[in-house]
């Protein structure tokens, strides 16, 4: 055991020394932007493995929580002039509000009633998104969205160097807190009502309490997100509420493997390189999302567990 747990701290270490170093090695700008989308992209699929991997709770409306938080902090930052720190933050805990309105029905429900209502809510936020255009632009979006500024200095002019390690030390505090949050007495109930839902009531867990708990939780890091994407992007656009947008973070959550947090946020990296890179190979650009769905179901086929199961059957199980 402590040997394994050794090899589990120097990895993790390793990670973080090499996140920190990219920046410096890698000068291109574009690949400097791919890693930060990859960045985002992990906090969000993490944050709904929460949800739909610990909990069980088949939530398709989690995409719609990020662009709630790209909204809410663009509308903020342009429209209100609040700082952008504060409007990310103001982004997270606008989508966890929404997250609350979902579970009132949720909780209450079951299977595909599940999947039916959270999905009708994605939709119906990009609806209201559209048809309220004098506030945020309609189909052309929100442009021009404040940036972020950190003692004067200046995060347009530096070949998103600053941009890279903000994106970088939000997806470590989201990882960290995403785990801690697993491995506390709620992150166990949760999973014990996923397990076995009559075992947990029978043991005195509030099913309804614990789920408005985890959808309330796992948005607020996906509003961070949206909010971080939109300050990066400097623009707040309906278009992260589209099907294509929600595929790929879910194949992100099941290729790198439900109930392990570390598994999307690794997919997310290869996932979105690949992606990318398929943008850039003519004849592929629209065909891109579909070679990934082949991949996923590949992945699925060999890996049932995702790509974290490679680390070991350990980590596969318990999400370690």
């Amino acid at each position: 055991m402590p040997v394994a747990f050794n090899m589990k701290t120097l990895a993790v270490a390793a990670v973080l020394i090499l996140g920190l170093l990219v920046p410096v090695f890698v000068e291109d700008t574009y690949v400097r932007h791919l890693f930060i989308i990859a960045f985002i992209y992990a906090i969000v699929a993490a944050s709904w493995d929460l949800s739909l991997g610990y909990a069980g709770i088949f939530n398709f409306g989690h995409v719609a929580f990020f662009g709630i938080g790209v909204y809410a902090t663009g509308l903020c930052a342009k429209l209100l002039g609040i700082d952008p720190w504060i409007a990310m933050l103001i982004g997270g805990v606008v989508a966890s509000a929404a997250a609350a309105v979902v579970a009132l029905p949720v909780v209450r429900l079951q299977g595909i009633y599940v999947v039916l209502v959270t999905f009708a809510f994605s939709q119906l936020v990009l609806q209201f998104v559209i048809s309220q255009s004098q506030i945020t632009g309609g189909t052309q979006g929100l442009v021009r969205v404040p940036t972020i500024e950190l003692f004067g200095y200046n995060f347009l002019r530096d070949y998103k160097f600053g941009y890279y390690y903000v994106a970088f030390a939000l997806l470590v505090i989201s990882t960290l807190c995403l785990r801690f949050i697993t491995r506390t007495d709620f992150g166990l109930s949760i999973r014990a009502l996923r397990d076995n839902e009559d075992y947990g009531l029978a043991r005195g867990i509030p099913i309804g309490l614990q789920r408005l708990k985890v959808l309330v939780a796992s948005a607020f890091f996906a509003g961070i997100a949206g909010g971080f994407f939109a300050i990066y992007l400097r623009v707040a656009s309906p278009e992260v509420f589209n099907f294509s947008t929600m595929a790929l973070i879910l194949s992100m959550v099941l290729v790198g493997g439900t109930s392990s947090i570390y598994g999307p946020v690794i997919a997310a990296l290869v996932l979105t390189f690949i992606s990318e890179g398929l943008a850039n190979v003519d004849g592929l650009a629209e065909g891109r999302f579909m070679l990934v769905a082949i991949a996923m179901v590949l992945v699925l086929l060999f890996f049932p567990k995702g790509l974290v199961s490679i680390f070991g059957k350990r980590a596969g199980k318990s999400g370690a």
